[in-house]
């Protein structure tokens, strides 16, 4: 393995040297593990090079959608903390960053105040809102300010015939190991360990500690009691299907996508029981979706749907949204700790009093 690992590093820093252009490195971090493995590799190269040569920016961000599975997003706030402090003590020119919605696009926020219905395979109205723009607008900035930039995904073709297909339609230069992006102009995607398999990634994992310090036992035991993967750094729509699969997988608490949480499951069967009643909130949030007696008829443009002689509903009704909030609050605190922020609570009281006045204009001018 230390061949392999050798000749990733090896690779990696050569590719950081290459070019005329130093362009931004923007790696897509998710504290999974084969993000890990490209920021490892990433790290180890910038240590092997002469500070002189070091004048490409490197920036590590992570995407936190604010509702994260809480021991997932632990992990990834101390990572990111080990990794910046080692940064600054090797004096490497790496940035850490976290991107997160905007306030009018956090999950609470569009769901309780809007009164989305919660996410589905057919609706997964959340990917683009707390996922895609919010990495995209910290790409963007950096190709504005720099004219483009470079993005290191950990994905792989051993991960899934999906992503398989994914990776095959960027089509690479001859010469370069580098790929347009297909929806971000400006933007080019680096593939560190694209040909790895699991077996190998974690092999890697296990036999090389981080360059900042520490060990990978954090991320085993984490995949270990989630007994499930990370969600993937999502850039576009194409990317989406691996967001919210039915397969095992740790992202948002809240995910109705997916059947069964079977990763917070695992959780709370390895003994983190204080988990539980976040698995119920979101098991009855996904019961209550198609009850029709807590949507609207009409869509938030005020237009009634249609739909093979059936009516397709509107958003939960303002009431609805109440219930949601307070079912919210008592699990809080079940649970013991905040998962909606006073901020959010705000927003979303000002969204049902504009809800209701629509409603009454619209009543006034009926009758």
């Amino acid at each position: 393995m230390h061949h392999i690992y050798e000749t990733l590093v090896n690779a990696v820093r050569a590719e950081y040297l290459s070019g005329e252009q130093d362009y931004p490195w923007i790696i897509g971090f998710s504290g999974g593990k084969d993000s890990t493995l490209v920021a490892q590799l990433v790290f180890a190269a910038l240590m092997d090079i002469s500070p002189s040569r070091l004048n490409r920016k490197v920036h590590l961000i992570a995407n936190d959608t604010l509702v994260e599975s809480p021991l997932v997003v632990s992990h990834l706030m101390q990572s990111l903390q080990e990794i910046e402090t080692g940064a600054l003590i090797h004096d490497l020119p790496l940035k850490v960053a976290t991107t997160t919605p905007e306030l009018a696009h956090t999950f609470w926020h569009l769901l309780i105040g809007k009164g989305y219905p919660s996410p589905n395979q057919q609706m997964r109205w959340c990917t683009d809102r707390l996922k895609i723009q919010p990495t995209s607008r910290y790409i963007r900035e950096q190709v504005t300010a720099n004219g483009a930039a470079i993005i290191l995904l950990g994905v792989r073709r051993n991960e899934s015939e999906v992503r398989r297909r994914r990776i095959a339609s960027y089509q690479n230069d001859a010469d370069s190991s580098l790929s347009p992006h297909n929806s971000l102009v400006g933007a080019y995607i680096y593939r560190p360990i694209v040909d790895l398999t699991t077996d190998e990634v974690w092999e890697l994992l296990s036999s090389f500690p981080p360059a900042w310090g520490g060990d990978n036992s954090r991320l085993v035991k984490l995949y270990r009691d989630a007994a499930g993967g990370e969600c993937p750094i999502v850039l576009s729509q194409e990317d989406a299907p691996g967001c919210g699969t039915n397969s095992s997988r740790f992202g948002c608490w809240t995910c109705t996508v997916v059947e069964k949480d079977r990763s917070l499951q695992g959780f709370v069967d390895s003994g983190n029981v204080q988990y539980a009643p976040l698995i119920d909130f979101r098991d009855w949030l996904k019961e209550i979706r198609n009850d029709q007696t807590l949507r609207q008829s009409r869509r938030r443009s005020g237009k009634i749907t249609v739909a093979n002689g059936r009516l397709v509903p509107g958003p939960f009704t303002v009431a609805a949204r109440q219930m949601i909030l307070e079912r919210l609050q008592a699990t809080e605190k079940a649970y013991g700790a905040r998962l909606i922020s006073d901020a959010e609570i705000e927003a979303i009281h000002r969204a049902w009093a504009e809800d209701l006045i629509q409603q009454n204009q619209r009543e006034y001018i009926s009758e």
